[in-house]
């Protein structure tokens, strides 16, 4: 059904299998730094009109591979689908972030939640095996899904939030309901997941992009506890190769043991940590991804190069003292900001691949 992969980079490194150079992608490299994904979007007429579009969807995510030479595709599409087949009412205004019409902050709103029909997400799964179609081979496809802590953020918040106050309020003066309602996410997230790798995507990625927010205890059974439940329903294998799974905690670096420990075979990091201390914590158990700060992208190209050679030089020669290889996915620390100069990307990925190949070449 699908072209055979002409560049595994990434998958390889992120089973910890030795590669040619660092494979390189960016959390939200099809977005709105790109003047043809802003061109697009606008003919879509909304952020929803271009993700439930199936060639809209892909075109966008195959616009930076157009310019760039990136070693893996991301899905187009946005961490709140679940809830929106939910029956919350997802909606994007021009400047702000992601709305739920229909908040969930009491018990009968608890009650009503289920994991949704998956025709309702069939935008999702038709434009994985369009893109997937698309990219003939050219690299992998990645898929994701919000975790299930992360939705339930939105979901009680009803959007973005500085303190989290709701969402805090009900986990500590109702955990059954959190608790509830964290079950139901991660059966939902899981079977979603689960359906994009049906689809075709190659590789999966959970984003926690709030748990850090919570306190340490809080993290452990409120996050991870049902991140880990997702990635025990994950299917591991498709048509005879892995689907490596990728966890990103945002402001996780607390808990990098607890979350390497956790079953997934990549752990995402934030520009805070501290990629060799990383590499020695995790011990060979997980690859990493990650981690240069997004804002670097602002500097000049002298400095952008300085600092991917910084970043690459703290991991270090992908080659272990007892010959196995740790597995290193270059990336951002965050998502790619959209103001971020689109030249200046170019400057990143090349250097990515030329040091890290000089890296190996200075290793035999």
């Amino acid at each position: 059904m699908f072209a055979p992969l002409q560049n595994d980079t990434f998958l390889r490194a992120c089973l910890r299998e030795p590669t040619p150079h660092t494979p390189v992608w960016l959390m939200r490299q099809a977005g709105r730094y790109l003047p043809e994904y802003r061109e697009t979007r606008a003919q879509a007429g909304s952020f929803m009109g271009l993700a439930t579009n199936t060639q809209y969807a892909t075109d966008v995510t195959l616009q930076p591979l157009e310019r760039y030479d990136l070693d893996a595709a991301i899905l187009f599409s946005d961490i709140l689908t679940v809830p929106d087949a939910m029956g919350l009412g997802l909606s994007f205004a021009i400047g702000e972030g992601p709305k739920f019409a229909s908040p969930v902050r009491d018990e009968a709103a608890v009650a009503r939640l289920a994991v949704p029909d998956l025709d309702k997400l069939r935008y999702v799964f038709d434009a994985v095996t369009s893109i997937r179609k698309a990219l003939n081979g050219r690299v992998p496809l990645i898929g994701f899904s919000g975790s299930p802590w992360t939705l339930a953020c939105y979901m009680v918040e009803g959007q973005g939030s500085d303190d989290y106050r709701l969402v805090k309020s009900m986990m500590y003066a109702r955990p059954d309901l959190m608790h509830r309602m964290l079950e139901v996410n991660a059966d939902a997230v899981a079977v979603y997941l689960n359906a994009q790798i049906d689809a075709g995507a190659q590789a999966v990625m959970i984003f926690d992009s709030w748990g850090g927010v919570l306190a340490d205890g809080a993290f452990q059974q409120f996050s991870l506890a049902y991140t880990r439940r997702v990635l025990a329903k994950l299917q591991r294998e498709k048509g005879g190769r892995r689907i490596p799974h990728i966890v990103f905690t945002k402001g996780g670096g607390l808990w990098l043991d607890e979350i390497a420990a956790s079953g997934t075979d990549v752990v995402g990091l934030d520009w805070t940590m501290n990629l060799g201390e990383a590499r020695r914590r995790v011990g060979g158990r997980v690859a990493l991804q990650g981690n240069l700060d997004p804002n670097v992208l602002f500097a000049p190209p002298e400095q952008v190069r300085a600092e991917v050679i910084r970043t690459l030089d703290s991991f270090g020669a992908p080659a272990n003292a007892d010959g196995t290889t740790a597995g290193h996915v270059f990336n951002l620390g965050h998502g790619i900001s959209q103001f971020t100069p689109p030249e200046i990307v170019k400057v990143l990925v090349d250097t990515v691949h030329e040091h890290s190949r000089a890296q190996r070449a200075g290793a035999r």
